[in-house]
């Protein structure tokens, strides 16, 4: 089974640290992934920020296997930061569904449904997707071949 991989970064980073005050497992992640099949792309869009722990935590995802996409980072008035990769990510999701056998979206934003649902009935391959069960859209789960709930197996183990 060959797999591609869309995680928005932003998302997975707000939606766990609200839901669970925690960050989201990577390295977990992938090998949950890579267990199933072979991951022949996995794409990661981020805000582009010039301070070390943003450059650290992208070298992170680098190493597991992930190319980082990047926007400028925008703060705007009221203190939240605009980055959005909703079309880069629908289509890189569209260019790479005609080569896999299903695409993983991380990601809680029902903007993506329509997406989904478009390479489910044209390319006929599965999409999943992993997101926090309480703050992902019911229709992107509704879309999705299979919802996978973050829970605790993707979270950071803390040190007591």
């Amino acid at each position: 089974m060959k797999i591609a991989i869309f995680v928005d970064v932003q998302n997975i980073y707000y939606t766990t640290r609200q839901a669970y005050q925690n960050q989201f497992n990577y390295n977990a992640f992938w090998a949950e992934i890579a267990a199933q099949g072979e991951i022949v792309n996995a794409f990661a869009y981020a805000i582009h920020r010039s301070d070390n722990k943003q450059q650290q935590f992208q070298n992170i995802l680098r190493q597991i296997g992930f190319e980082i996409k990047l926007k400028p980072y925008i703060q705007r008035s009221d203190g939240s930061a605009k980055g959005d990769w909703d079309v880069g990510l629908t289509i890189d999701v569209l260019e790479e569904a005609p080569y896999v056998d299903r695409v993983v979206l991380l990601s809680g934003d029902g903007d993506f449904d329509l997406l989904l649902h478009k390479v489910r009935t044209k390319y006929g391959i599965e999409a999943e997707v992993y997101g926090v069960p309480e703050l992902t859209a019911n229709s992107l789960i509704n879309e999705a071949t299979r919802f996978i709930p973050i829970d605790e197996r993707l979270l950071m183990h803390r040190k007591k």
